[in-house]
């Protein structure tokens, strides 16, 4: 690694985060790595918001020269974050939720795993979901019930938003996806529970090691979950994979 080369990026999707803009996340997300001695940039990518975001973000990179934002139409959230770490330069891409859940902070537990020769770190929470109300906890464990027995992925918490990649590995990944490989346009918010999944699958499929480390992790309210489409779509999405692995297709 040169002087001049980016050591970490960070990927953050948005769609409709005003609110979470406002309340300073982007500002936490600053203030953490000005502090960190490695070269970084942050790429928030917004997924075709149609609130206050995109302003706000411009007025914010104004100040803060390693953030830069890229503008996409509306295709949710999976296709939001490959544009990101499609784009970016740093030798470790980390994808992180703006409502910081999982605190930027939590950087510093995923890094030292890749010394230890992991070629992907992820972030893994609680089993329980403290916080999480009783609906979000049943969809998860119901999730993690069906994962097991489609995929038997041998991955505790594939859902975590907080996933460090070296550049070159998920630059092999990316181009093997099949379910979330589309740029196809959706409607209204999407959760994609089964992007996660099938980056993970590909990556045990390709013989990479990949480290399961918790994090602190703390609800936050979303108006993005629907139950009843969002475990349909998530079990349709694992049946997907699995298809797509009986076929020899990864």
């Amino acid at each position: 690694m040169t002087t001049n080369s980016i050591y970490i990026s960070v990927v953050i999707p948005c769609f409709n985060e005003e609110r979470n803009i406002r309340l300073g996340a982007l500002e936490t997300v600053a203030h953490f790595l000005e502090k960190e001695s490695f070269r970084y940039e942050v790429l928030i990518v917004d997924d075709g918001s149609f609130d206050e975001s995109r302003k706000l973000i411009k007025e914010f990179l104004s100040d803060h020269k390693h953030f830069k934002l890229l503008s996409n139409k509306h295709q949710g959230k999976a296709a939001t974050v490959l544009a990101g770490m499609l784009e970016a330069s740093g030798s470790y891409i980390l994808f992180t939720d703006l409502d910081q859940a999982t605190p930027i902070h939590q950087l510093s537990t995923l890094l030292p795993f890749f010394a230890k020769g992991y070629d992907i770190v992820i972030g893994s929470r609680d089993t329980y979901r403290r916080g999480a109300p009783f609906l979000r906890h049943a969809m998860a464990m119901g999730f993690i019930l069906l994962r097991n027995i489609i995929l038997n992925l041998g991955i505790r918490d594939t859902q975590c938003g907080f996933k460090m990649f070296r550049k070159g590995v998920i630059q092999t990944i990316i181009p093997k996806l099949r379910v979330f490989h589309s740029r196809a346009s959706v409607h209204g918010s999407t959760v994609t529970a089964g992007f996660d999944v099938e980056l993970l699958y590909i990556a045990k499929k390709l013989g990479y090691k990949i480290a399961e480390v918790p994090v602190e992790w703390h609800y936050q309210e979303t108006r993005r979950v629907n139950p009843l489409k969002d475990s349909w779509d998530g079990l349709r999405d694992l049946l997907r994979i699995r298809f797509n692995s009986l076929f020899g297709r990864y």
